[in-house]
């Protein structure tokens, strides 16, 4: 049976603690017969802060992780030195450097810093919290940060984003091990999803700067309310009292992007809410949001976060047909 070690740092957040514990606690074979064993434990085998407001006990050291097939971490509002410094404290150091060479170690969230600080996201590919993810990759430039995925399988090293990503890097570790046919049993048996379409990246709201708070903030907010219409760059430019050449590296300056690129970031956002939050239909939606077509809103939506104009309106309105 596959042994999976759950290392619980003070500071932990119990909803991701408790997800290997619940999805591989639901695996089970043909003769219903559990596919894995979920043991938890902390560095010195004592009891553990937890993010909210209760402390957890637990039965086991991180010797554990000695013996262990697969390592899983999840994050920590507590990590201190790790994020701060990208420094390992001893107790942690010596608990990574006990875990066997070939054993699957999986970071959920931001405790994708401790295996970044343990050297072991070098020259490889992870992810982790969208808000996290630029910091990340500044303290840590050999690694290959992804914002955008739910989770990022490099072999024996995973890394998933925020919170739920959690749910489904697990997922997909049963899948791997046993089948589509078993994580699907186990998604049915927790009620969640066997796959989500798309990445974090449907997951972010980006705000428009306040009139007044940049040179092209006024020019951004007179666009907003009049994305459905054939806007141009000499209409902002327009707005903003500069010509086209000045305003267009004025706007590239202060949002990092171009005026035309960040207008169909935006009729794309609106693209989104009007998918959210009314039952038109696609080409309406790609209408009124300035992106013509549904063809054409197919293509910017999933060029944006993976995902046709279908899969996010069942993502986010489950009830809408």
């Amino acid at each position: 049976m596959h042994h999976v070690g759950v290392l619980a740092l003070d500071g932990v957040f119990p909803f991701e603690l408790g997800i290997p514990a619940r999805i591989f606690g639901a695996a089970r074979d043909s003769a219903g017969r559990p596919l894995y064993t979920v043991t938890t434990c902390s560095l010195d085998g004592g009891p553990v802060r937890s993010e909210a407001d209760y402390g957890l006990a637990v039965s086991h050291d991180a010797s554990l992780l000695a013996a262990v097939d697969t390592v899983v971490i999840p994050p920590s509002h507590a990590l201190g030195p790790v994020r701060e410094e990208g420094r390992l404290p001893d107790a942690l150091r010596e608990a990574l450097a006990g875990i066997r060479p070939g054993t699957r170690i999986v970071a959920i969230c931001t405790a994708a810093y401790v295996l970044a600080a343990a050297g072991l996201l070098d020259h490889r590919r992870a992810t982790t919290h969208w808000r996290e993810a630029g910091r990340l990759q500044r303290m840590f430039t050999t690694a290959r940060i992804d914002p955008d995925v739910l989770f990022v399988d490099d072999g024996d090293i995973l890394t998933s984003a925020g919170v739920a990503a959690g749910i489904d890097l697990c997922l997909h570790l049963v899948r791997r091990d046993h089948g589509s046919r078993t994580a699907n049993d186990v998604a049915r048996s927790c009620v969640v999803p066997p796959w989500r379409d798309g990445g974090q990246a449907q997951y972010i709201r980006r705000p428009v700067p306040e009139p007044g708070a940049s040179g092209t903030a006024a020019a951004q907010a007179w666009a907003m309310e009049r994305l459905a219409e054939p806007l141009t760059v000499a209409d902002l430019a327009a707005q903003a009292h500069m010509s086209v050449r000045t305003f267009s590296r004025r706007f590239r300056e202060e949002t990092g992007t171009t005026p035309a690129q960040w207008l169909v970031r935006q009729r794309v956002d609106l693209a989104r809410h009007c998918l959210e939050t009314t039952d038109w239909p696609v080409d309406l939606v790609a209408l009124r949001s300035g992106l013509g077509t549904g063809a054409s809103l197919r293509q910017h939506l999933h060029a944006a976060i993976g995902v046709s104009p279908q899969a996010y309106r069942r993502t986010f309105r489950p009830a809408a047909g």
